[in-house]
C-alpha cells in the first residue's frame, strides 16, 4: 500500500520536531478504512514502519474518536514503560488518589476499558449540595440509574442512584441534598484491561473510568457490557449456526466423497464426516459440480457458492477476535445467509 499524502505530512511534521495529533477515526480514513480489522492494522502498522513512525497511544487500542499522537519509534521506545493490568488496578472506593500512566506503545493486545465508547463520553454529575430534585430530574432526562456526585472533572464525592433514593424513602431518610443520599462511588483507570474490571462492574452496576490525566472521562455500566458482548457475540453464534446447516447438507456424502473437499496441502487427513472439513473445504465441495448434483439441492450453485465465500471471508475476519467487531455490512451478510439457510432447511 502506498503511503498516504496526509501521512507524508505528519512525518515532515514530526521531522520540524512538533507532535501533530489527529483522531483515530480520521486516521483510519487516510487508509480508506473505517474499522480496524486485521488486514487493515497489519497495512497501517506497515506503513508506519516504513516513515519510522509510530503513535501513542497506539491507534489500535485507542477508542475510535480519541486523539492519538505521532512520534519516532525512539521516542515511543524511550516512554516504554510495563502496564499493570491486573487485579490490583482496580483499587477504587472513593478513591481521591491515583497514580499517572504512561501513553500505550505499540504493540498493546490488551482490550483496555478506554477503548469501550462509554468510557469517553462527557460525565454528567451533580455536586454535593444539590437538592436530590436536580438528581433525579437528570437522571429522569438522560433515562439513567445513578450519576456521579463531583466538584470537578477530577474531584468526586460519591455516587447518587435510583436505589440509594428509593433506600431512604422507604426508611424516611431522604434528606434534601445529594450529599445526604450519595453513597460510595467506584473507578478504574482506562488503562486496565476489560475482562479484569468484568467482576468489579457487574458488583456494582457502573464504575467511573479515569483516564491517564486523572479526569473521569467516562461511566461503564453493566448494560455497556452487554451490548458490548452482544456485538461481539452474534458473529460468532450466526457462524457456528451456518457452519451447522453446511454440515448437514453435506451429511449425504460419503467419507470418500467428503474427503475429495480436503486440501491439497493436508490431504493425509482422515475425514470422519463434514465437520472434520474446514470452511474452505466446505466451499471446494459445493464447487464441484459432481458433488453439487449429488446434493440435489434446488438453488442456484454460482449464487450460493459467492455468498458462501463472503461468508468464509467474514468468518476469518472475525476469528482474527477483533474487539471492535465487524461492520454493519458484514453483519447483515451473515444475518442473511443464516436466514437462507434456515429456509433452505425448512423446505429440504
Amino acid at each position: 500500500m502506498a503511503i498516504p499524502e496526509e501521512l507524508r505530512e505528519i512525518v515532515e511534521k514530526v521531522n520540524a520536531g512538533k507532535r501533530p495529533s489527529v483522531k483515530v477515526r480520521r486516521f483510519l480514513s487516510w487508509f480508506e478504512a473505517e474499522r480496524r480489522g486485521y488486514k487493515i492494522v497489519r497495512s497501517i502498522r506497515r506503513s508506519l514502519k516504513r516513515v519510522k513512525l509510530t503513535t501513542i497511544p497506539d491507534f489500535e487500542g485507542a477508542f475510535i474518536d480519541s486523539r492519538i499522537s505521532f512520534v519516532t519509534e525512539d521516542d515511543a521506545s524511550a516512554n516504554e514503560q510495563p502496564k499493570d493490568s491486573g487485579p490490583d488496578a482496580l483499587v477504587t472506593v472513593e478513591a481521591t488518589t491515583m497514580e499517572s500512566t504512561q501513553p500505550m506503545i505499540p504493540v498493546d493486545p490488551t482490550y483496555r476499558v478506554g477503548r469501550l465508547e462509554s468510557a469517553n463520553k462527557t460525565v454528567i454529575s451533580v455536586k454535593p449540595d444539590d437538592p436530590i430534585e436536580r438528581a433525579a430530574t437528570l437522571m429522569l432526562n438522560h433515562d439513567f440509574s445513578q450519576l456521579p456526585v463531583m466538584t470537578n472533572e477530577r474531584e468526586v464525592k460519591g455516587i447518587i442512584s435510583w436505589r440509594a433514593i428509593g433506600k431512604r424513602s422507604v426508611l424516611g431518610t431522604l434528606g434534601k441534598t445529594v450529599k445526604e443520599v450519595m453513597e460510595a462511588h467506584q473507578e478504574i483507570s482506562a488503562e486496565v484491561s476489560l475482562f479484569s474490571a468484568i467482576e468489579l462492574i457487574v458488583r456494582h452496576d457502573c464504575v467511573l473510568v479515569r483516564d491517564s490525566t486523572r479526569r473521569i472521562s467516562g461511566i461503564v455500566t453493566t448494560h455497556d457490557l452487554s451490548e458490548q458482548f452482544g456485538s461481539l457475540g452474534e458473529p460468532f453464534l450466526l457462524l457456528g449456526e451456518i457452519e451447522n446447516h453446511i454440515r448437514a447438507i453435506l451429511g449425504s456424502l460419503s467419507k470418500s466423497e467428503l474427503s475429495s473437499g480436503l486440501d491439497p496441502a493436508d490431504g493425509s487427513r482422515e475425514i470422519e464426516d463434514a465437520a472434520d472439513l474446514t470452511f474452505g473445504e466446505y466451499l471446494r465441495l459445493l464447487t464441484n459440480p459432481k458433488m453439487w448434483a449429488k446434493l440435489s439441492l434446488k438453488v442456484d450453485q454460482k449464487t450460493f457458492t459467492q455468498h458462501l465465500d463472503e461468508t468464509r471471508q467474514i468468518r476469518n475476519e472475525v476469528m482474527h477476535f477483533d474487539p471492535e467487531g465487524i461492520g454493519p455490512e458484514d453483519m447483515k451478510k451473515l444475518r442473511a445467509m443464516a436466514a437462507f439457510l434456515r429456509q433452505l432447511h425448512s423446505l429440504v
